[in-house]
């Protein structure tokens, strides 16, 4: 069993509607045209600067590589916290193609589930099929955890790291994609979480999200 010491819960992790509300933060014009506010999509959205792996949800995403045997950043921090168990799990899968998903158990983590997706490595020459896989790897994620029950959801950066995807465009990606997703009224999901590591982040975030 995973410790709970420094674990958050979702009552832990503010929604946007919450931080809108704060003195920190004040809800400005999106940058994200399409989407006029709601004051529904944001009390389903969260925001939080910390540890994706300490966060006690249904399900948290790992940014994996197509192997999905783990590797450096947030998915090695996963496979590390999450136990030896992961990998085995993960090793049956038979790895999974940039821009899809799939799911396992979280073992030793907090969360209950792990979704496992890869993002593309940010092609300069072609950068429109960088966002398509981007945007697919947020909906296929989305979509896996629908279907398997999976309520609270947590993402981290995905591409931003060393596969080189520029921090504020992927942030308007999973912005748009998750707003439009939810937008759908199909989703059972009841709050979609957007973990971050710096403060800065959480604030453009917060920017992003109408």
């Amino acid at each position: 069993m995973a410790s709970t010491a420094a674990t958050r819960s979702l009552a832990d992790i503010p929604t946007l509607a919450q931080l809108y509300r704060s003195a920190g933060h004040r809800h400005v014009s999106s940058s994200t045209s399409d989407f006029p506010p709601s004051a529904a999509i944001n009390a389903r959205v969260g925001l939080v600067r910390g540890d994706i792996t300490k966060l006690r949800l249904d399900a948290i995403v790992n940014a994996a590589n197509k192997s999905l045997c783990g590797g450096g950043g947030v998915d090695g921090a996963i496979h590390r916290a999450a136990g030896p168990d992961l990998l085995t799990e993960c090793r049956q899968l038979g790895g999974c193609p940039a821009g899809e998903a799939r799911i396992t158990r979280g073992y030793r983590l907090p969360a209950k589930h792990v979704v496992h997706t890869v993002g593309p490595i940010y092609d300069h020459a072609d950068p429109q099929r960088s966002e398509r896989l981007l945007r697919s790897c947020y909906e296929e994620s989305l979509k896996l955890a629908d279907t398997s029950g999976v309520k609270s959801l947590a993402f981290s950066g995905i591409s931003t790291g060393v596969y080189g995807y520029p921090s504020t465009d992927a942030a308007q990606v999973a912005c748009e994609t998750v707003r439009k997703y939810l937008d759908r009224d199909i989703s059972a999901l009841e709050r979609v979480v957007f973990v971050t590591f710096e403060q800065k982040e959480v604030d453009a975030y917060a920017e992003m999200l109408p």
